[in-house]
């Protein structure tokens, strides 16, 4: 049988606790903001809320002068409020943006609820449990070009999801600006360079065209080099591909009559260097590199993600 000298790829997923970083989990009030905070306000309708985990979604209008309407989770440290966080009751918030971090105060709740969400179920994504099989998901790249899992067989695969038209800090631009530095640093090792591979996933089709996620690759990787997307590609597909894979991966789901929408929390997964296997190691927000390579030193790299 022939042998690869491949890099061994340890990950830690980073999941929606990253709303809440800088901040205690057993805050009930929210954080004092500084005086650069900017404030927006936001109107829209409950999918569903986590007293526990301090995070309520919410299918929101335009947020004028920031963002359009999206579904969303946001960090909302009140607990007063959740217990009328209903699916499709109407909420009033103030969008706080304050550096790296974003959360909701001011929460105004109208319990008339939206029938077109009450009751509704969201669609739960499950993480894959560790050494899980990983199936040959199908997309499409930022060349318009179709890819498929398999072909990462024998790299290292590091991919999360994102949407092009995201401008919460702690959201897509944070995975974003960490993927880059991820590369940054490979560029300078080349063993692990040749055997490491970023994919950026949309959550978003409609709109993140493979013309957009060139684009949008071209200005986080800082270069407008075709040379970028041999190491970190960015992939749309179908609504029901991206469903496919954002669900595999962990992420929830909601159906509507006219659209259907996923939450957007900061999410990295790894597949390890034969594609099909998933690998987790719970050491914080942080990815690690092994070499393991015969007569190698077993020199590691450290990434935030």
């Amino acid at each position: 049988m022939k042998k690869h000298n491949h890099a061994k790829a340890i990950l830690s997923i980073l999941f929606t606790a990253i709303l809440v970083t800088g901040f205690s989990s057993c805050k009930s009030k929210s954080p004092e903001a500084s005086a650069s905070a900017k404030k927006y306000e936001l109107q829209g309708k409950v999918v569903s809320a986590s007293k526990s985990d301090h995070t309520v979604t919410i299918n929101h209008e335009e947020i004028s002068g920031y963002m359009q309407a999206m579904t969303m989770p946001f960090a909302l440290y009140e607990d007063w409020v959740y217990d009328e966080l209903k699916p499709g009751s109407q909420i009033h918030a103030t969008l706080v943006v304050d550096g790296g971090k974003t959360w909701l105060e001011n929460p105004i709740v109208t319990s008339v609820a939206d029938p077109a969400l009450a009751g509704k179920a969201e669609e739960t994504g499950v993480e894959p449990d560790p050494g899980s099989a990983v199936p040959d998901f199908s997309l499409v790249n930022q060349d318009g070009k179709k890819i498929s899992l398999k072909q990462y067989q024998g790299s290292t695969l590091v991919l999360t999801f994102i949407y092009t038209r995201c401008p919460m800090p702690d959201y897509c631009p944070l995975m974003s600006n960490n993927f880059s530095k991820i590369r940054e640093d490979l560029l300078t090792r080349p063993e692990f360079k040749n055997k490491t591979r970023l994919l950026s996933i949309t959550v978003d089709p409609d709109f993140d065209k493979p013309a957009v996620l060139r684009e949008y690759g071209r200005r986080y990787a800082g270069s407008d080099k075709d040379a970028v997307f041999k190491m970190w590609e960015f992939a749309t597909g179908t609504p029901e591909q991206i469903k496919a894979v954002a669900q595999f991966f962990g992420l929830n789901y909601w159906p509507e009559k006219d659209r259907s929408f996923m939450d957007c929390a900061p999410q990295s997964s790894l597949l390890t260097a034969g594609y099909s296997k998933y690998t987790e190691e719970t050491s914080g927000n942080h990815l690690r590199l092994s070499n393991n390579s015969a007569g190698s030193n077993k020199e590691s790299l450290k990434f935030k993600v």
